[in-house]
């Protein structure tokens, strides 16, 4: 069994891109043009979480539980603000639309040789804000991506 570190991940801003009604797959984000987000400090969690539904059964004298929708969370992303990096300055630009945009984490997991592995979703910017702070601080830029699709992982190879 093989563990990674998250230092090394990268995360990627592509373009606007419309949400569908079944799953994404990894095909769906071939042609998108790739804009890292540069000084990321944390990255946050990303993944399905399903909702709880509850029933109360009189006669069986319990509370029954069923699956409901499912929701893949938002993603609290934090960066070391840099004015002229490039995804950031996509990140920022995407907050002020309503539109859902392609992103994608590079782990930092590549076998020797080997490619590492991705995920894959699309996503509203739903806040860009500076997080200024005390003195000994690097000032930051707080980005929650509200994720509005399945998340395709891409394995490492």
């Amino acid at each position: 069994m093989t563990i990674y570190a998250t230092n090394g991940a990268k995360l990627y801003i592509g373009g606007a891109l419309a949400s569908q009604a079944t799953d994404f797959v990894a095909t769906d984000f071939d042609g998108e043009t790739w804009v890292e987000i540069g000084e990321i400090e944390a990255l946050g969690t990303v993944g399905d979480t399903s909702a709880e539904i509850t029933f109360d059964s009189i006669s069986a004298n319990r509370t029954r539980r069923l699956k409901g929708t499912r929701n893949a969370g938002a993603m609290e992303v934090v960066c070391g603000i840099d004015y002229e990096d490039p995804g950031q300055i996509a990140l920022i630009a995407a907050e002020k639309t309503i539109h859902d945009y392609a992103f994608r984490i590079v782990m930092n997991d590549a076998p020797s040789g080997g490619t590492p592995s991705e995920r894959l979703f699309i996503a509203k910017v739903g806040s860009a804000a500076e997080a200024l702070e005390t003195a000994n601080n690097v000032m930051k830029l707080n980005a929650t991506l509200w994720v509005n699709s399945n998340v395709v992982h891409v394995d490492a190879a």
